[in-house]
């Protein structure tokens, strides 16, 4: 029988995205004063904590060792995503790294080329050659009230980076979709970073101010959130009819960074992000949101 499409589930899609770019534009306001290092290092053990309490209240069979040494790498690989993507969330107008974060979804059916050995369709090859042009093109609206960040340049590549990062942690993803539920999944993704960024935790690289650690725990809160609200939302709704609403952080991005940031980026950024938004739609149902379907995650944006 048809899967059902619900209205809650929109509207915990919809919440689930203002959520998400709640987090960057605090991870913009937060980052400069209290240090990448200890943001990225606290926000991930207080969303370790929460997943493993989640993984152990739900019994989840204890990993093998198999996997253990597969999602210890791709947890890595998550972890240098967030470092980059903050790292431009610094230095990038929010509406802009929305949009280079949504190049993620043109860059999947490449990465599962060389690694899955996928064909790769006429239609998206055109299509993703369209949606980088419409990068290019965001990209030139920078804010013309001399507002913009030295290492703008720095920021955008950064950017890019973390969402070929990202798009290689779901083409991963589809390696082990059939062993692992998205529990486990979502257990690694936030324990490996952890563990990885204990130097910084326990204090080797410098004290944080210990008047963050509220705000980097509700980091951590609302991260596994976000995650797990897309998560009951795609289960209850296919993914071709929520996928597009993906596309509205740039929505709530442009609002948060105008309000709190007075970013106000060119007529060339909101004409690149719709050629964007258009091409990445194209390649995602051109693929029949395999990707999307097989991991249980987004394709459009990064993870928080």
């Amino acid at each position: 029988m048809a899967q059902r499409f619900t209205p809650p589930a929109v509207l915990i899609a919809v919440f689930a995205i203002a959520m998400g770019s709640g987090i960057d534009a605090l991870v913009k306001a937060i980052a400069p004063n209290a240090g990448l290092h200890h943001l990225i290092a606290w926000r991930f053990l207080f969303g370790g904590l929460i997943a493993l309490a989640v993984f152990r209240a739900q019994k989840r069979p204890f990993p093998s060792t198999e996997a253990i040494r597969f999602h210890t790498g791709r947890g890595l690989i998550q972890l240098a995503c967030a470092f980059t993507f903050f790292f431009a969330l610094i230095h990038l107008p929010l509406a802009v790294a929305t949009i280079i974060g949504f190049t993620a979804a043109l860059m999947v059916p490449f990465v599962a080329r060389l690694l899955l050995h996928e064909k790769i369709t006429p239609v998206a090859l055109i299509a993703t050659g369209i949606g980088f042009l419409g990068a290019v093109l965001a990209i030139i609206g920078r804010p013309q009230n001399g507002a913009a960040s030295e290492l703008w340049m720095l920021g955008v590549a950064s950017c890019f980076l973390s969402a070929f990062l990202y798009a290689l942690g779901l083409v991963l993803l589809r390696m082990r979709a059939t062993h692992e539920d998205a529990t486990t999944i979502a257990m690694f993704t936030n324990v490996v970073p952890a563990l990885a960024m204990l130097p910084v935790t326990i204090g080797l690289f410098g004290q944080p101010d210990w008047n963050d650690i509220p705000l980097f725990l509700m980091f951590g809160v609302l991260g596994f959130a976000t995650w797990y609200l897309m998560t009951v939302a795609y289960a209850r709704a296919p993914a071709r009819r929520l996928a597009p609403l993906e596309y509205s952080a740039l929505i709530w991005s442009g609002l948060f960074g105008s309000v709190f940031f007075q970013e106000y980026p060119g007529w060339q950024t909101w004409v690149g992000a719709l050629i964007i938004i258009g091409a990445c739609l194209i390649v995602a149902f051109e693929e029949r949101f395999t990707t999307r379907k097989e991991t249980g995650m987004p394709v459009s944006d990064l993870p928080e």
